[in-house]
């Protein structure tokens, strides 16, 4: 298989894999919105489940980041007996490490919860302190699991990472569908650690497979921990200040009227599925081809294949924000309006997701920006980068939170995402010289004229034709899909009219 084809195969595969389990999870997150509604129990469910996982998803994150380079260069120099030795340091100073986090976790838990929602009183801050207590194993297979990944990774294996979220959905569904009789909020929080467990023990097989077997080994003085470690630094801190953003929406929004915490979340969820299926899935095979670019110093082939990361993001991205601009607030009506999660938690979660989507175009540049930078051993901008977010995040917040509310916190992280985008634009640019901008410009605005065209359509059919046709739920469910199926007709129609290059190279790959 040429390489071009091999990359073009594990794109898609990564998106179809990655495509089912996030349909597991939006269903997982439709029946929670359904069993336990959208008020103080998933606000507290949600700040408890931000602190057990933050510093070591973080962490995780940063690690897997870094860790896809170092296996390759241990592998080329000891072979593969070298990269299972040094996994298997790497895993029992993780496990270790995340023992120690778990521990002061437990011990600190109030503290971590008044950081992260100052609102809380009372029962709530009691309730929050107990879930995020009994959450905490998470974080020790949370950080096994990153490192594993970044091990699959480095071998050209992304099939298990890309579907380790199926048993983790499937566990939640099968508490929620089967065995969720009482739905204690509490009860949820043991599955997640449950699901996490799962999401882990996915992993093994591939791993195994590839001759890993578990031993004792424990050194510090090992040079290429000690390059992870110089490498990993600035990528944590930079995922740090990423999470110091959650950390400020969340703790603004528990001043705030209730049930706005899970607005923002379920909005957020929504909104993150098509950069986890689509652009995640780029992101993932570009890398190292940018890294490989990089290191022959061959210059035009690293623009060539930015240029094309770009503009399919470009095409993926564009339409994705007009659609759910335009239908964000059926959808959220029709797959989580029912029992518990009523017409005000409709409301409020369609709003923040109408925000959240005009920064979707900007935070999938800038995930692929930082993979650039990444495959230049830099660090150090990307880090930069997300503390300029935090800044612009925080003013905007504080600007838009008295007049708009929860929604003010959504279209702060968006305007923050988009002028932090480009920034690492004239950044590159400075760098590497020409990018070709212009390029991208004409692809953006050939993409957006489709996108407005399509918009219009879709608005017709469903809000015009919509008015004709039955109220009943799964009339307007079969109309919604009719909707953006023949949305997404025009749209591709229009693009390749426009002949927008990048969409040739899709449907033929």
């Amino acid at each position: 298989m040429r390489k071009k084809d091999k990359l073009a195969y594990s794109a898609a595969m990564i998106s179809i894999m990655t495509l089912i389990s996030k349909g597991f999870g939006f269903f997982r997150e439709v029946l929670i919105a359904n069993r336990f509604g959208s008020g103080m129990e998933t606000d507290t469910y949600f700040v408890a489940m931000t602190a057990t996982v933050i510093l070591m998803g973080t962490l995780g994150a940063a690690l897997n980041t870094t860790l896809i380079p170092i296996f390759s260069e241990i592998g080329q120099r000891y072979g593969r007996k070298g990269k299972i030795r040094y996994l298997n340091n790497l895993v029992n100073i993780l496990i270790l490490a995340s023992l120690l986090i778990v521990l002061l976790g437990y011990v600190f838990s109030p503290w971590v919860i008044r950081v992260l929602a100052s609102g809380f009183q009372g029962e709530q801050f009691d309730l929050a302190v107990r879930l995020n207590r009994v959450g905490l194993p998470i974080a020790v297979f949370l950080g096994l699991t990153y490192v594993f990944s970044g091990f699959l990774h480095s071998s050209q294996v992304f099939g298990p990472s890309a579907i380790s979220g199926l048993p983790y959905n499937l566990i939640f569904l099968a508490y929620l569908l089967f065995f969720g009789r009482d739905y204690k909020i509490v009860t949820l929080m043991a599955v997640s650690v449950i699901a996490a467990l799962g999401q882990f023990l996915i992993l093994l097989p591939a791993v195994r497979h590839l001759g890993y077997r578990y031993s004792f080994a424990f050194n510090l003085q090992d040079r290429y921990l000690k390059k992870a470690a110089g490498l990993v630094f600035p990528v944590l801190l930079g995922s740090a200040v990423q999470q110091i953003n959650v950390i400020i929406d969340k703790t603004l929004a528990s001043g705030l009227e209730s049930g706005s915490i899970s607005a923002l979340n379920y909005a957020s969820k929504i909104n993150e599925m098509v950069i986890a299926v689509f652009i995640m899935a780029i992101t993932t095979v570009v890398f190292p081809m940018l890294s490989k670019a990089f290191a022959r110093d061959d210059m035009d082939s690293l623009r060539n294949i930015l240029g094309q990361g770009i503009n399919i993001i470009l095409i993926i991205t564009v339409p994705a924000t007009i659609g759910l601009i335009l239908l964000g607030q059926p959808m959220v009506h029709l797959f989580f309006e029912r029992n518990a999660f009523d017409s005000r938690a409709t409301y409020m979660t369609s709003q923040a997701l109408i925000f959240y989507s005009i920064g979707l175009v900007g935070s999938s540049l800038r995930l692929m920006l930082n993979r650039v930078y990444y495959s230049f051993q830099d660090t150090r901008t990307p880090m930069v980068n997300g503390i300029i977010a935090v800044v612009v995040n925080l003013i905007l917040n504080l600007i838009l939170i008295k007049p708009m509310g929860h929604r003010g916190l959504a279209l702060a992280t968006s305007i923050s995402a988009t002028v932090t985008t480009l920034i690492l634009f004239a950044s590159l640019r400075k760098r590497i010289g020409q990018i070709g901008l212009v390029k991208y410009l004409i692809c953006f605005l050939k993409t957006l004229a489709a996108a407005l065209i399509m918009g219009i359509f879709v608005f017709l059919i469903y809000y015009r034709l919509g008015t004709i046709l039955p109220e009943a739920k799964f009339i307007q469910i079969i109309l919604l899909l009719v909707s953006i199926a023949l949305g997404s007709l025009v749209y591709f129609g229009l693009t390749l009219a426009f002949k927008v290059e990048e969409l040739k190279l899709i449907l033929k790959k």
